[in-house]
């Protein structure tokens, strides 16, 4: 099987340095930039199974780079993981919102970012694009990240767009707030119960009135996707 590619994002050389040895030790091919502006080169002309990706660079920062990659429909699926030394659960929070699939806290260890990778790689190739999905008159397809009502396109943030694409492929059962935390932040994502009702309430809100009520409250247990009263 081809060995992934990974490409790193960071303006340290030494970091970059470390991260790619560990990788390649790991059997692993690595690129790197310094940049974003190299990143975006590199992304287009060699297309990346991973990104690795640091919060606080000149210029473009991380999380403006990854927001970027996540709203255009070529590089939206390209699994982000941010590296940071910012660890308080807001920045946390940020990080994922603006589309990341994992967060790591430096210093890290090499093992320890190995293991994220490769769960997240995993992840990716779960829910790697299907074919659309229709409920209803709403429709979400993978491919082009899209989301249309009666063909009316549907703004909403990627994290809203992984939960609602979750909830579409595991109709008729309920989550608790543990498990869609598992399932579409991560199972190493440390990050507080609460923050998948704020995400809830946002998805609610872009579908709008009559498509709100297909994803509902299970008192005592947490959250289902179903067409029935």
């Amino acid at each position: 099987m081809t060995a992934k590619t990974i490409l790193i994002v960071d303006d340290e050389a030494a970091i970059r340095e470390m991260i790619a040895v560990a990788l390649e030790m790991s059997g692993y091919q690595t690129l790197e930039a310094e940049n974003a502006q190299q990143a975006m080169a590199l992304i287009v002309d060699r297309k990346p199974d991973l990104l690795l990706l640091d919060w606080m660079m000149p210029g473009t920062s991380g999380i403006e780079l990854a927001r970027r990659l996540k709203r255009d429909e070529l590089t939206g699926s390209l699994p982000i993981i941010m590296l940071t030394a910012k660890a308080d659960e807001d920045n946390m929070v940020q990080g994922l919102e603006s589309g990341a699939d994992d967060y790591i806290s430096k210093p890290f260890s090499p093992r320890e970012l190995v293991a994220r990778l490769k769960s997240v790689l995993r992840r990716s190739r779960l829910t790697e694009p299907q074919d659309a999905i229709v409920v209803q008159g709403l429709k979400l397809d993978p491919v082009s990240h899209r989301v249309s009502i009666d063909d009316r396109s549907v703004d909403m943030g990627p994290t809203e767009f992984r939960l609602l694409q979750f909830f579409m492929t595991h109709q008729e059962r309920a989550y608790s707030r543990g498990q869609l935390l598992d399932q579409v932040w991560g199972g190493n994502v440390y990050v507080e119960e609460r923050t998948v009702d704020v995400h809830i309430r946002r998805l609610r809100k872009a579908l709008g009135s009559g498509y709100d009520s297909l994803i509902q409250t299970v008192r005592g247990t947490g959250y289902r996707f179903s067409t029935r009263e």
